[in-house]
């Protein structure tokens, strides 16, 4: 069993930049995928990034953050991140860190075994 803990999340204003951080409780974290999901209210969750295993060499942004948002690793403190910058109203979202122990990046929720509880991000116009 993989714990996840989100952290960084809050309110900010359009343009300004946050930095959320998942760490996890996994000895063999460098093994599993990670990833980032979002969602809105009313909305469906969706991803925002991921990150390949090892390495982090493989990464995957969707389109609406791309050049905006970095996805990254630390092996070392079993600790993933999110830089989020150039923020806008429509990133306002409850952020989710998710991790996969299958090899591969999927932008799909049902491909991820392990989910955190949450973080929100607000972004005031």
């Amino acid at each position: 069993q993989v714990q996840l803990v989100e952290s960084g999340g809050g309110l900010v204003q359009t343009g300004g930049s946050l930095r959320l951080s998942c760490a996890a409780s996994a000895r063999t974290f460098f093994t599993y995928t990670m990833g980032w999901f979002r969602q809105a209210p009313g909305k469906e969750r969706e991803i925002v990034a991921a990150i390949g295993r090892w390495s982090g060499t493989s990464t995957y942004y969707a389109d609406s953050v791309k050049g905006r948002f970095t996805i990254s690793r630390d092996n070392t403190k079993n600790t993933m991140y999110l830089q989020m910058n150039s923020l806008k109203p429509e990133d306002t979202a409850v952020y989710y860190c998710t991790a996969r122990s299958s090899a591969g990046i999927t932008t799909t929720a049902n491909g991820y075994d392990y989910w955190g509880q949450g973080t929100q991000v607000t972004v005031s116009s």
